[in-house]
């Protein structure tokens, strides 16, 4: 019982160091009214992530394409790590560095947005994604952990969660997708 309260306890501290992070609030608004342009404009969330990132990413695209809490038309999100048959050709025939970089240069436009998850802000795999995705004059934004690591400086939205526990970091990650998925919401279907 105890290991069950301290990690809930855990999780509320990390929340708690959000809401008093006003940088992080204000990156999360942003993004979020960016999300509501690029939708209007014609775009479309490009997504991706590693390990549990991916299944975040999924998750995120899950509610942006079929629905988070209104009734409304679906809006276009597509997620390169979902695709397991391009990334394992893209991996072969490139190196596991490439899978999204690949992808972002077959699928992001100019009035898209690349989003990358990342617990370390390191993974190698978002960062060129993120650097295709810029040459192609899309926006770009991350969810982080720790100090943002090598992503956050390359990002026009760096979303940093400061800390260093992955599974603190995750957690995070979706109350934050939640957030930016509830302010799409509200500014679309008004």
């Amino acid at each position: 019982m105890n290991k069950i309260r301290e990690r809930i306890e855990d999780s509320i501290k990390v929340k708690q160091g959000l809401l008093e992070n006003e940088d992080l609030l204000k990156a999360v608004s942003s993004l979020g009214e960016e999300i509501v342009k690029c939708i209007r404009n014609g775009g479309k969330l490009v997504i991706c992530g590693n390990g549990g990132s991916a299944s975040d990413a999924l998750h995120f695209a899950g509610e942006i394409v079929g629905r988070f809490q209104k009734e409304r038309s679906a809006w276009p999100a597509i997620v390169l790590n979902a695709d397991v048959t391009t990334m394992t050709a893209i991996a072969n025939d490139y190196g596991y560095d490439e899978i999204f970089s690949r992808q972002a240069e077959a699928h992001v436009t100019s009035k898209d947005i690349l989003i990358g998850i990342s617990t370390s802000g390191n993974s190698k795999n978002v960062l060129e994604a993120v650097k295709v995705a810029k040459s192609k004059g899309a926006k770009t934004a991350a969810l982080l952990g720790k100090d943002g690591g090598k992503i956050a400086p390359e990002v026009d939205y760096a979303i940093v969660v400061p800390c260093n526990v992955t599974a603190r970091v995750q957690e995070s990650h979706i109350c934050l997708i939640h957030i930016l998925c509830e302010i799409a919401e509200e500014e679309l279907t008004l």
